[in-house]
């Protein structure tokens, strides 16, 4: 069901489309004018969607900083246009004139996030003149807003460090220092948005919403995403990086802007603030009905038989498959229902025209909404596990040097064939990386010789040239777009943010579910992450972190990790630093393509040594022989990257510095 904040989104951007600007937008001719429009419930109401409409469009791809980081690449039309911000910054190609995805001022794809502080600072001034508004309405609108102020000051946090904090409307009548402020040293910047949302839960912010209202902010949202903002605060990167920010000095008092003199103590006592923010978020799920996702559907007729022979391995692929897809599961803490992100056709592939015979109803002509731009790159077939649970290079039993060689499936009669049995094509061509491998790697990636679920069809899946999943070159050029570049470049396909139900030809033919923001899988490990860093007693660590594995089909952390048969290095789980590789390859695994990798990359001071490799594909386009493995199985760059301690924080606008002389420019811009 559409949320009320959705509906009252859209009427707000017909109305605006009309050339009329909204009533937030604009400075009234006097204070009674502004005064008048919170007097009913109705227009406070409208007030509070303005509010929620600032939130980034994390699923859009001409918006999204989904798209930073190393596990994405775009189509080969897209590297030539350079039409996606987030891949435009991947490529070096950042900049102060114009920044890409900046949120400071509103440009290059993103909204301007102080646009919308000063929207809350008016909602929060006004609000107490509605006079039909209940007690406990008036308290559950103030908290949601003040969640709103503090999750924009976090995102600017996020992308600029220092920023100036807004915690109130500047005056019509504001002179010097009030209207040209300087920027606050991180720690306070923390502190502020951390007060704030304390300040929102305290004060009467609802713990639940009904069906009418998902997407609403609740307690258990504010108190889940405090505590990633704590984890943050507590990261590397924020505490003690004196490698990076020694010299970045606060001009008022000639002090670093960062942290960089924590002392173990200091960042010991964060991580402790972050645990118990986690440990309260984690509690207050439980009553809500908050958990890790099991799909208690029926499966889809494609795959019954499968289900019924493979039933273990199906069952967790189902889990796996649909946890970011089925709207609303009982998973997600917090997701947004204005965003109607267009991830997940662009990583979905066209249904080729054998399928048509069975009568599905989708045009092979007709693609739009299956645009096949986006796929994954080669790094994320070897970040997932083994189905062992341990990476490929830490598994005794693969063989990583032959990995990338190529090899038939087992035949369908075959017993090698039976743990295969709805994620591989019985003798098909494939490569050794994609055998033996994790549920999530099945679930999440479409490869060459597996499966995809989408069009309500079974899709085996085939990147050779001479296929449209290949090349989108039949019939004289791209479907939808006309261009005969926009296919799957790299031939790793992404099917995680794909609903099986997804169909080509109209948007009300897809499936759409809240982009998700946080769910409870974060959570437990984020938990994981606080207990090791404290150096708790190993065996706590790797509770919240089994809770993730189980889910996910693979062994327990200390079975696996112990067995010197199977780990390269036994007893890493016994480590504070071999738990906190565990722990990070825990999270690009389970939260891949959501978003968290490249913050996570840079919050662990990871970013640069990761994301200046070249993003890699297999070779492939119209100019390969068809169906020639030899030559399509073959490491190619599709994308050379930059990416420096600059990168690691936006530079602000050269507009915006011009504008006011008090703000200075970030390291490196």
């Amino acid at each position: 069901m559409i949320s009320k904040i959705k509906q009252l989104i859209i009427v707000i951007a017909a109305v605006m489309s009309t050339g009329c600007k909204e009533f937030l937008d604009i400075v009234p001719d006097s204070q009674l004018t502004l005064d008048m429009i919170f007097y009913m419930k109705e227009d406070a109401w409208n007030g509070l969607a303005k509010c929620y409409s600032y939130l980034p469009l994390d699923g859009t791809v001409a918006n999204s900083p989904w798209l930073l980081g190393d596990e994405y690449m775009s189509c080969l039309q897209e590297q030539k246009d350079a039409w996606w911000p987030g891949m435009t910054i991947m490529r070096g190609k950042q900049n102060a004139t114009d920044p890409q995805l900046g949120y400071w001022q509103g440009s290059g794809g993103a909204k301007d996030m102080y646009g919308a502080i000063r929207n809350c600072n008016i909602f929060l001034d006004k609000i107490n003149l509605t006079a039909d508004l209940s007690p406990a309405e008036r308290a559950d609108w103030v908290g949601q807003v003040k969640f709103l102020k503090a999750y924009y000051h976090f995102i600017m946090l996020r992308h600029y460090g220092p920023i100036i904090i807004s915690d109130k409307e500047v005056s019509a009548n504001a002179v010097g220092d009030d209207i040209y402020q300087y920027r606050s040293k991180v720690e306070d910047c923390f502190q502020y948005i951390v007060n704030l949302i304390d300040e929102a839960v305290e004060g009467g912010l609802n713990e639940t919403r009904g069906t009418a209202d998902l997407g609403q902010i609740t307690s258990v949202i504010a108190k889940s995403i405090k505590a990633r903002i704590l984890v943050y605060r507590a990261s590397p990167f924020y505490s003690g990086n004196r490698d990076y920010f020694e010299d970045f000095l606060d001009p008022v008092d000639n002090k670093p802007y960062f942290d960089v003199f924590d002392t173990e103590a200091q960042t010991q006592a964060k991580w402790q603030d972050a645990l118990d923010a986690v440990n309260e978020a984690i509690a207050a799920c439980v009553p809500v009905g908050i958990e890790l996702y099991h799909y208690e559907g029926v499966p889809y007729a494609y795959d019954r038989a499968y289900m019924d022979t493979n039933t273990v391995r199906m069952k967790t692929l189902y889990d796996l498959r649909m946890v970011v897809v089925d709207p609303w599961n009982k998973e997600l803490i917090w997701g947004l229902s204005n965003d109607r992100g267009n991830v997940m056709n662009y990583t979905n592939i066209m249904l080729p025209e054998r399928y048509l015979e069975g009568g599905s109803g989708d045009l092979t002509l007709n693609q739009s909404y299956s645009d096949q731009q986006l796929g994954a790159t080669y790094h994320m077939l070897e970040s997932y596990y083994t189905d062992n649970g341990l990476p490929i290079k830490e598994d005794l039993t693969f063989s990583y040097s032959l990995r990338n060689n190529i090899i038939t499936t087992p035949g369908g009669e075959e017993l090698d064939y039976f743990k295969y049995i709805g994620l591989m094509q019985p003798g098909a061509t494939a490569i050794e990386l994609y055998m033996n491998r994790e549920p999530r790697f099945y679930a999440n990636l479409g490869v060459t010789g597996g499966y995809w679920r989408a069009h309500e069809c079974l899709i085996t899946t085939d990147f050779f040239a001479d296929n449209i999943q290949g090349t989108n070159a039949t019939g004289g050029g791209g479907y939808y777009s006309g261009k005969p570049d926009n296919y799957i470049w790299t031939g790793i396909g992404i099917q995680k943010l794909v609903h099986p139900e997804n169909k080509s030809g109209h948007t009300f033919r897809l499936v759409q579910y809240p982009i998700p923001v946080m769910r409870y899988a974060d959570l437990l490990l984020m938990q994981a992450e606080a207990l090791n860093e404290l150096n708790h007693a190993p065996s706590e660590v790797w509770v919240p972190l089994n809770e993730v594995r189980v889910r996910a089909g693979i062994p327990k952390v200390e079975d696996v990790w112990s067995d010197a048969t199977l780990a390269r290095n036994p007893g890493k789980h016994n480590t504070q630093s071999g738990l906190r590789e565990i722990i990070k390859a825990e999270r690009a695994n389970e939260l891949a393509f959501e978003g968290y990798r490249f913050w996570d990359l840079v919050r662990w001071k990871d970013a640069i040594g990761a994301l200046s490799q070249p993003a890699i594909g297999w070779t492939t386009g119209p100019s390969i022989t068809p169906s020639v493995p030899d030559l399509m199985f073959v490491q190619h760059i599709k994308q050379t990257r930059k990416f420096s301690f600059r990168d690691c924080l936006w530079p602000i606008s050269v507009a915006e510095l011009n504008r006011n002389s008090n703000l200075i420019q970030n390291p490196g811009w």
